[in-house]
């Protein structure tokens, strides 16, 4: 897909009417004056009505700098303290640059953070209210903080000594990080792969500020052409009239389920009268744990299923979401869905335990498996949003392909778990006809012999695209 100028469609959208709070470093969001309505909307009653909906706070926030001035900024960044970011704050560098946290203008300052932390939302300068459910935030060490000294800016460099961002007006406050990882993970057990990788052993400081980013973020993977900015994703659904958007995350291979479970959102979105729904199939591209299927293979795989049929191409847009993966269930997927809102999806498809995990000690699942799609409903700030539950998916027996799951027959139903399809995998084995297209199928057997060629069946190190 190539790349394509920003382009914002504004419909109206309900607000809170909270009192004021003081000034934080928001956009300021437009004033709306529309009645809430009570509870979370009834799908079949839904209004029908043209246009995308509105990003957070009432436009998008790109943070990145003018063409024009980047020369200029870059020799700016090169006389200021200086941070070095890992791979991860880079990640974060591009969700913020691209709006994904709209209406956020850089790293978290401390009043940010707080209310991320104890209420999952965040109040605007109006009043209203808006999601977000897990800090954005960059942290650094004593050495680093003494550096910079009084300074109120610094540059932010990426490993190979490339300037990246400014940020502004800093802010530096205690990290605290056991507060952070129980409110994050409803847990301190040890074993929390982004904990291990991103908290735990980072600085004891947090900096917030106002970001100006230099340059776009660029991978050269060979899969940049797949990582459609929120503005772009909404040219690219005015360009196809999209009256509605469904957006579907994931972070493992297409199965037929998937696909039965996103052709039906589409047909039940039709009966409900918008004319010509459009599917965002949005994987995590950002850091992900070591024993998930890394980026470059997911779009393989995913690429496949387009070309097989198994998704229909003109109704379907395959992009790539930067963020970094916590794996914090309930507390995470309210973040995942905030962002699809600032990409234009007014619909949100969620299943059993989303962004959930095992227990990094325990032997059970570390969250309840229907506390996501729950909170989801309730969540502050995500009223705007129709949650679409998912509908139980597995391989019917009697009709050879995947099906929604009948309990008057449940000896007909075979449930294919992840575990067990990376077993066929590794094994080359042949999974159930119609249970995903050969295509797809063919990508992910490669994969898994790729491992076993390279390292003798052992699992790579984490994933950070």
């Amino acid at each position: 897909m190539a790349s394509m100028a920003a382009l914002f469609v504004k419909t109206p959208y309900p607000s809170h009417s909270l009192n004021k709070i003081p000034t934080t470093h928001f956009a300021p969001a437009l004033k709306v004056s529309i009645s809430l309505p009570s509870g979370r909307k009834a799908h079949p009653r839904l209004r029908v009505s043209s246009g995308l909906i509105e990003p957070d706070g009432g436009r998008l926030v790109e943070l990145m700098v003018d063409e024009p001035l980047r020369d200029a900024k870059k020799g700016e960044a090169f006389a200021l303290p200086t941070i070095k970011l890992s791979t991860i704050d880079l990640q974060w560098v591009h969700v913020l640059s691209e709006g994904w946290a709209s209406p956020l203008r850089g790293f978290m300052r401390e009043s940010e953070f707080l209310q991320t932390l104890h209420f999952n939302a965040l109040r605007l300068q109006d009043g209203s209210v808006v999601n977000m459910s897990v800090p954005i935030v960059l942290a650094i060490d004593d050495s680093q903080k003494h550096r910079i000294g009084g300074s109120t800016e610094v540059a932010l460099f990426d490993s190979d000594n490339n300037p990246v961002a400014i940020l502004r007006d800093i802010e530096i406050y205690k990290h605290p990080k056991e507060e952070r990882i129980a409110r994050t993970w409803g847990t301190t057990a040890p074993g929390l792969p982004y904990a291990d990788e991103a908290i735990t052993h980072a600085g004891d400081w947090l900096i917030g500020g106002d970001l100006e980013v230099i340059e776009p973020i660029k991978y050269h993977d060979g899969l940049d052409r797949f990582r459609l900015s929120p503005a772009e994703l909404r040219e690219e659904f005015t360009k196809r009239n999209a009256d509605a958007v469904f957006a579907f995350q994931l972070r493992n291979p297409v199965h037929n389920g998937h696909a039965l479970l996103m052709t039906d959102t589409r047909r039940r979105l039709l009966e409900m009268g918008y004319k010509n729904p459009i599917l965002l199939l949005h994987p995590l591209g950002g850091y992900t744990k070591a024993d998930d299927i890394p980026l470059s293979w997911r779009m393989k795989q995913h690429e496949k299923v387009l070309e097989d049929g198994v998704l229909d191409p003109e109704t379907t847009v395959v992009s790539i979401f930067p963020s970094p993966m916590h794996y914090a269930g309930p507390t995470e997927v309210q973040w995942h869905a905030k962002a699809r809102i600032n990409a234009g999806a007014n619909f949100y498809i969620v299943g059993r335990d989303p962004a959930g995990m095992g227990h990094p000690v325990e032997k059970r699942d570390l969250y309840e498996a229907d506390h996501g799609k729950l909170v989801l409903s309730m969540a502050p700030g995500l009223e705007r949003l129709n949650i679409l539950p998912f509908k139980v998916a597995a391989y019917d027996k009697t009709q050879g392909r995947m099906a929604f799951f009948d309990p008057s027959r449940p000896q007909d139903f075979l449930f294919i778990s992840g575990t067990k399809m990376r077993t066929l995998a590794k094994s080359k084995e042949t999974p159930p006809d119609g249970f995903m297209c050969p295509g797809g199928w063919k990508v992910l057997v490669e994969y898994y012999d790729s491992l076993t060629q390279a390292t003798s069946g052992t699992v790579p190190e984490a994933v950070a695209a």
